[in-house]
């Protein structure tokens, strides 16, 4: 079942929205027999674009089993340099095909087809072709060692790195398709079979990528994708004893039922959660900045980003200078639709969210907030809310405290470079931050001090295939990217021989 959407997409794309869509099991688009099912939204006008099978825990259970066949059947034989061809032709086919994959992520998830081609689909280009290199270059060591007995004999050690497993992966919906990649790429990489479980808002783009993984050629069970809602489908995938390590984003509390389960089994898992992320600005900082402070690091995506800086720290004698000039950005950034190519600000994904954040927004009225920016009307269609930046609020304002996941800032000042460090680490979060400055030192002291997993310096927001990404205190556990995200799919086995 599906409706067309109203704004301007391409014949293919509706030609696909308009198909059956099933779960990826086993190589093969498997239809259910499952009494359930749920619906997909566009949310620049909240109609119904597709009907979806819910994954029970038979259907994942067959998942796990065609991921355990091929983990112990041909994928354990295929040598890394053929993973390595298969991931560089996926990010051959996903390239090819880039601009279908944009409109369908931006139909689901309601975000700009311009950052869906140019962010999250180059994003998942580059990603394939980075952990294909590393196919090849997974390396083990050699030790010393000093083992006494028996007396006289002499031992070899070593250490291989071998696949973890099958895993587990549950992927958030504000990048549907380009964190689902995230995981698989260095999970394959490393010669794991992997199941995916989408957001029930965003599966498509996942389902639409799956035809590209069958096309180039990965074996049957190596990549599988299961859909429906948490408490269905995700319970089941987190609590089935075939699944060798999770790899879970979303929010903290969500991460932390995913770990407790993963625990409960001893298997691996890692976590990227949560962010209360602040944004630390000083009086030297550079006064154009605030184009870049308002639609890079506090707008984007709407706001719906875990690094999102919903902490505007301000130095007090360059606040109200500073405040209005990004507040005046805020007001005129542009809403509208995730195809229209003059809008800045997209909706948000759904109606409940949408209630959600603007739940905050009313509350935080009540605790005392004054409103800076955020204030005009926005379109009657679709689940819109105007960026919105508070003042005046006391640190233990629910507004400071909690993540809202939407365009909602709260700015508050700071006298010194001490007091700035206090209150950006106040806080039970620690995904990033950033510090824009012009002051080298000062810059780096208090990036150092920061306890945050990311912390960038006159930017904000930006991530690197290369370079590590996860978070301190409850905003996870463990790394993606680079070589620190290998480590997450691969098991380290000793190997001692006594030779004489």
């Amino acid at each position: 079942m599906s409706a067309q959407p109203d704004s301007a997409v391409g014949n293919a794309t509706l030609a696909f929205l308009a198909e059956p869509h099933n779960a990826y099991i086993g190589g093969k688009f498997t239809a259910t027999s499952t009494a359930d099912y749920f619906t997909v939204e566009d949310p620049s006008n909240g109609r119904i674009i597709a009907q979806l099978p819910e994954c029970d825990a038979t259907i994942v259970d067959a998942a796990v089993t065609a991921a355990r066949r091929a983990l112990e059947g041909p994928w354990a034989r295929i040598r890394p340099a053929d993973r390595e061809k298969m991931l560089l032709d996926l990010a051959a086919a996903v390239e090819r095909d880039a601009d279908l994959l944009a409109e369908v992520v931006s139909l689901e998830s309601g975000k700009s087809v311009t950052v869906a081609r140019n962010v999250e689909i180059a994003g998942c280009i580059d990603w394939l072709r980075y952990y294909a290199g590393w196919a090849t270059k997974i390396e083990g060591s050699t030790l010393a060692t000093s083992i006494p007995v028996p007396p006289g004999s002499r031992h070899f050690a070593m250490t291989v790195r071998e696949p973890v497993g099958v895993v587990g992966a549950i992927v958030p919906w504000n990048f549907p398709l380009l964190i689902a990649v995230w995981k698989l790429a260095p999970a394959l990489a490393c010669g794991c079979t992997i199941i995916i479980k989408p957001a029930e808002e965003t599966p498509l783009s996942l389902l639409r990528f799956a035809r590209l993984v069958d096309e180039i050629g990965i074996p049957s069970g190596v990549v599988n994708i299961v859909t429906g809602r948490g408490g269905t489908t995700g319970s089941a995938l987190v609590n089935h004893p075939g699944i060798d390590k999770l790899t879970f984003t979303g929010s903290t509390e969500v991460g932390k039922l995913v770990g407790h389960a993963a625990v409960d089994r001893m298997a691996r898992f890692t976590l990227e959660l949560g962010g209360k992320s602040p944004m630390i600005v000083f009086a030297d900082a550079d006064e154009n900045s605030a184009p870049l402070m308002a639609g890079l690091g506090m707008f984007f995506n709407s706001g719906q980003v875990c690094t999102s800086a919903s902490r505007l720290l301000i130095e007090r004698s360059v606040f109200e200078r500073t405040l209005g000039s990004i507040a005046a950005v805020t007001d005129a950034l542009t809403l509208g639709s995730g195809r229209e190519a003059s809008a800045q600000v997209q909706p948000l994904l759904s109606g409940r969210h949408r209630e959600r954040v603007t739940n905050f927004i009313d509350r935080a009225v009540r605790d005392g907030g004054v409103r800076v920016a955020g204030t005009r009307p926005v379109p009657d269609e679709g689940f819109y809310v105007a960026p919105t930046i508070f003042r005046g609020l006391a640190p233990e304002a629910e507004l400071v405290r909690e993540e809202v996941f939407g365009p909602v800032v709260v700015a508050i000042p700071f006298d010194d470079a001490d007091e700035a460090i206090r209150l950006a680490n106040d806080t039970r979060y620690g995904l990033a931050a950033s510090v824009w400055t012009n002051d080298l030192s000062r810059a780096l002291s208090v990036s150092t001090a920061l306890k945050a997993g990311t912390v960038w310096i006159n930017t904000h927001n930006t991530l690197d295939v290369n370079v590590p990404f996860g978070g301190y205190k409850q905003s996870g556990i463990g790394k993606e990217h680079g070589r620190a995200a290998l480590d997450a799919y691969l098991e380290n086995k000793t190997i001692i021989m006594r030779y004489t």
